[in-house]
């Protein structure tokens, strides 16, 4: 992989010089004005839109498009402003009047923006210079060369492909790329709720100190092993929240699935009304139907099986152990219906040749459907597991995080035991502080752990692995 990349740099270094070494005084020209090539060979179109993107480039990055130029944005990265808000002496007016200073939050924005403009640029400007190029080539060998018409024509023809990924390609780098970037510098500031970099106090660069903080276990309710606390439940929720919904739910659809079994639309669609149900809803209620003063104590006291009312959000192993249960219930309808469609296309011939050769309903289990369901589901049960590990409604609307471990909090937010890592990146961007910084670090720890875990097991899927098996 190393040494592809590094033949593949040589080789567009050595294209580079050589282009312009061979040359004529149209691709030459081309190095500095960009569209010249396509422009003096005819392709007026293509020219003039190379030629514009240079000139605005330009006009942006040394003089500003209606606000600050972009070398002032990239000059003010390293510092991420100098001057605070604060009054400051109008003799205008003789007084002291209050003036915002530089905007930390606007110049980390903008500096990644035109550092985006600025490889964009660069992509383009080579793309220019190997248009020129083509163009020179097929102008010496007397063929065709394309006009505006033929460039239309390509793009709603044999190139639509290239004019229906424009728009989304766009989106994705303005909406998912450049917020990425962002959040991952932010993690190497001290960003938060006194340092909102504009209104208070700018922030700065701090470098690793972030990341060390984490991953410091000096002290009782240090932040390291708060972290390592919480992605720890974190794994085990998200293992029983995923193989508890995955095992019952194919249990259930193959007991609808007998022969045996009456008025299977009316069970599946009881078991799909909790689906049709707003989670924000259910899940509240069902939160309230376990409170101290709730439906389910005032049964148990009722029946005189208990003497006082207990407190199921108030202890860490009954909290922990109702949210996997009530995830049970919301989850298994899901698991039922994926697994009644794939239960209805596994031939028949297979438990029937199974039967003949004594094959009992556990071992047909285990050598046919479950091998069957384990192929055809295995990438499901995948973002399934990568989906639990980020689970904030059932979490956050069941026990909000808690009960409180009151160890942790007074270092790390109002840590709950039944906090995964997402609500308590959440808890910790709302507070007062609002350690936005922090969050971002730990987003980027959910992200390394999660794709890890994804790709390892990933490659050792049986769809992956044996995908010619089951043809």
């Amino acid at each position: 992989m190393k040494n592809k990349f590094f033949k593949a740099l040589k080789s567009e270094v050595s294209d580079f010089f050589t282009t312009f070494a061979k040359g004529n005084w149209k691709t030459k020209l081309s190095y500095v004005i960009m569209g010249s090539g396509n422009l003096f060979n005819g392709q007026i179109a293509r020219g003039l839109a190379l030629l514009a993107f240079e000139v605005l480039f330009f006009l942006y990055l040394f003089a500003g498009l209606g606000g600050s130029s972009g070398l002032y944005w990239i000059s003010m990265l390293p510092s991420l402003g100098l001057e605070g808000p604060g009054e400051k002496y109008d003799p205008l007016f003789d007084q002291y009047v209050y003036r915002y200073g530089d905007n930390s939050f606007r110049i980390l924005l903008y500096g990644i923006l035109t550092i985006f403009l600025i490889v964009a640029f660069i992509f383009t400007w080579r793309l220019n210079i190997k248009q020129a190029a083509e163009v020179e080539r097929l102008q010496k060998e007397g063929r065709k060369i394309n006009k505006f018409k033929d460039d239309v024509r390509s793009l709603i023809d044999e190139g639509f492909y290239k004019t229906l990924l424009a728009l989304p390609l766009t989106g994705i780098i303005v909406f998912m790329v450049l917020p990425l970037f962002f959040m991952i510098l932010v993690a190497f500031t001290n960003y938060d709720g006194t340092h909102d970099g504009y209104v208070t106090n700018l922030f700065h660069w701090v470098g690793w100190q972030n990341f060390k903080a984490l991953f410091s276990f000096g002290g009782s309710s240090s932040y390291g092993k708060v972290f390592l606390g919480i992605l720890g439940w974190t794994v085990i929720w998200a293992f029983f929240a995923t193989f508890s919904n995955y095992f019952l739910g194919i249990l259930v659809a193959m007991m609808i699935n007998k022969k045996s079994i009456k008025f299977k639309k009316l069970w599946r669609t009881i078991f799909v009304l909790t689906i049709a149900i707003p989670q924000f809803i259910s899940l509240l209620y069902v939160s309230k139907m376990f409170d101290k003063s709730g439906l389910i104590n005032g049964f148990l006291l009722k029946m005189g099986w208990i003497s006082t009312a207990y407190d199921f959000w108030g202890h860490p192993f009954s909290a922990r152990l109702l949210v996997i249960l009530i995830n049970i219930w919301i989850g298994i309808p899901y698991l039922m219906l994926i697994a009644t469609g794939i239960l209805l296309n596994i031939p028949q011939d297979l438990y029937e040749a199974a039967k003949i050769d004594g094959a009992n309903p556990v071992q047909q289990f285990r050598h046919i459907t479950m091998p069957y369901m384990l192929f055809v589901t295995g990438p499901y049960l995948l973002t399934s597991f990568t989906g639990n590990m980020n689970n904030f409604n059932v979490i956050f609307l069941l026990s909000g995080g808690g009960p409180t471990n009151s160890a942790a909090s007074s270092s790390a937010g109002s840590v709950g035991y039944t906090d995964l890592l997402v609500t308590w990146l959440f808890k910790i961007t709302t507070g007062a502080e609002s350690q936005y910084y922090m969050a971002s670090v730990i987003g980027i720890v959910i992200f390394i752990v999660v794709s890890i875990i994804t790709l390892t097991v990933y490659n050792v899927l049986p769809s992956i692995k044996n995908e010619e098996d089951m043809q």
